[in-house]
């Protein structure tokens, strides 16, 4: 197993490695789904028919006098897709990624958060066999802030939220990609409903649209347009007496306008809340 996180963090884009990263992260969620919170939504991977993804994260109340203040949110996830000539959500390796944001809500409504992530993606050809193109792989360091408006009503709660990205793509070498930057904002609606008194049981839908500009290696700027639409659905449960989440649920990457795809997504997380509280 240590050899295996090891790969993985030194980028190892070999199949079989991350495909064993994969396994051992499902079982770890299983295992221990009823001693430890959620809802890491998946990353959309492209033109792939399925793909499966599995997070793992860390929520640490930074101020514990009152309900507002500074919340820390460290998350690892890895997904795997299907890629396009097969429909097994596992065939492939898809991404690695390590992200921290830090949120602070300074009204019992509202709340903005900053960000830094690091992203792993492997990448394929568009054409059979689908093997790796090349480069294998690309890194991506995006930078971005959220801006959000929280409406609770007893066990209701709505948010539409305001994001905004800065990424830098690289490729292995650290040599520019060619699409080099891209700015990209998203708008996203969710609603959320406690279905018990105890608060342990909840269901949450998502609806996210997302527009985008690149500026590419060649000099070139692509036009600020519509990108992709992704709708989630999940189901979390927290257990009554340990401090986790555990999330479970689906989402469709609905890509383009005119001839549009669908990417179909199936999602498990865990996270723990606040593992330094006194």
């Amino acid at each position: 197993m240590i050899n295996s996180f090891t790969n993985v963090l030194a980028f190892n884009t070999q199949n079989q490695k991350a495909g064993t990263i994969h396994l051992i992260l499902t079982f770890l969620l299983l295992t221990y789904s009823t001693l430890t919170i959620g809802q890491i939504v998946p990353p959309a991977l492209g033109d792939t028919y399925t793909s499966t993804w599995i997070g793992i994260g860390v929520k640490q109340k930074l101020n514990t006098e009152n309900k507002l203040g500074w919340l820390s949110d460290t998350y690892f996830g890895v997904g795997r897709i299907s890629g396009k000539g097969s429909f097994n959500p596992f065939q492939k390796q898809g991404i690695i990624i390590l992200n921290q944001e830090f949120y602070h809500q300074f009204h019992k409504n509202w709340e903005y958060s900053l960000a830094a992530s690091y992203r792993n993606q492997d990448l394929y050809e568009k054409n059979e066999p689908y093997n790796h193109a090349n480069p294998r792989f690309k890194h991506e360091f995006r930078f971005y802030t959220r801006f959000s408006y929280k409406l609770k009503f007893k066990r209701y709660e709505f948010v539409p939220t305001l994001r905004q990205e800065f990424i830098k793509y690289n490729n292995p070498d650290l040599s520019n990609y060619k699409e080099n930057i891209r700015y990209r904002l998203r708008f996203r609606l969710k609603f959320s409903v406690t279905l018990d008194e105890q608060k342990l049981h909840k269901l949450t839908v998502y609806s996210e649209q997302l527009f985008y500009t690149a500026w590419m290696s060649n000099g070139t700027t692509k036009k600020f347009n519509y990108s992709d639409s992704r709708f989630s659905f999940y189901y979390s449960y927290s257990p009554a007496k340990a401090p986790i989440i555990i999330d479970i649920g689906y989402m469709n990457n609905l890509m383009g306008s005119k001839k549009a795809k669908s990417g179909h997504y199936l999602a498990i997380d865990v996270i723990w809340l606040n593992p330094f509280k006194k």
